[in-house]
Order: C-alpha cells, then structure tokens, then sequence
C-alpha cells in the first residue's frame, strides 16, 4: 500500500467519524418538544438544542474561519464559543437542525478541495489534518453531553405522573 492510499484511506475514516458524530448530535433531539429540547438540566447554558447550535458554530469556526480567514459574522454564527450556546427565541428544533446541515454541507465543500497535508492560515497556520482532530474531539465531547442530557430527560419523562 502506498503512502498516497493510507491517506486516502484515512481521510475516508476521518469523513466517516465526523458524519457519524454529526448525526448523533441531530439525531439527539429526536422526538423532543420544543421544550424539553430548550431544558437547562446543568448549571451551564448546555442544553440539548444549545449543544446542537454550538457544534455548527464549531463547524463554522475550524472548517470555515481556519480556512478561509472570514470573521464570524460573515460565517453568520456567534462571535465566541460560550455564546453559541445562546438561543434566539425564535430558534426551534427544525431551524437549528436546517442550520446545521447547512453548514456541515459548506464544511464538507470547503474542506473536499483540501489534502490532509494542506496547510491553512485562517486562524493562525496548521495542518488541515489537525483541523479535523479538532472538530472530531468537539463533537465527540458533545454527542457524549447530548447522550447524557437525552437520558435525563427521557427519564424525566417516565417519572410524569399520569
């Protein structure tokens, strides 16, 4: 096997992960209400929609700005990791959802054009590969959050009286 196909490879394995963490992120909010999607279950601003929110923001921020150098608000999300987490009021589960996929398309566009090797300077100069290393770590964190905050409020649920 050549260097060129472990790389290929890898970067396949490296595509793979990232869908399946995305999915477990939007799939997270499946059959929630508005509310329970909105529910404050730690004393941080974490909740299951906020969580979903703020990985489109970390979407925007290391396949986006790392690449490109464009500033937040041209990327159309929050101007810092701990305001991602706020929702707008008018934020629902079907428009975070949309926006997400939106822009986990936009990443899968931007960083297609790239090699692993590639070096980036939007954020300061690195590797495109460690790019990756960074959003896999983020939304394996968060869908490890996700499952947990899913959990409490499923079990919420089954103690509602009847």
């Amino acid at each position: 096997m050549t260097p060129t196909h472990w790389t290929e490879d890898l970067r396949s394995s490296l595509d793979e992960r990232l869908d399946a963490h995305r999915s477990a992120l939007h799939d997270s909010l499946d059959g929630l209400t508005e509310q329970e999607a909105r529910a404050r279950l730690v004393p941080s601003k974490t909740t299951l929609l906020g969580l979903l929110q703020h990985v489109t923001y970390v979407e925007a921020i290391w396949f986006g700005q790392a690449v490109t150098g464009a500033s937040t608000r041209e990327l159309g999300v929050a101007s810092s990791p701990d305001r991602s987490f706020v929702l707008r009021r008018d934020a629902t589960i079907d428009s975070v959802r949309a926006a997400h996929a939106q822009r986990c398309t936009e990443s899968r566009q931007t960083m297609a054009g790239l090699a692993l090797d590639d070096e980036v300077s939007g954020r300061g100069a690195r590797p495109v590969w460690a790019l990756y290393l960074q959003v896999l770590g983020e939304l394996a964190q968060h869908a490890g959050h996700a499952d947990v905050l899913r959990e409490q409020l499923l079990a919420a649920r089954e103690r509602l009286p009847a």
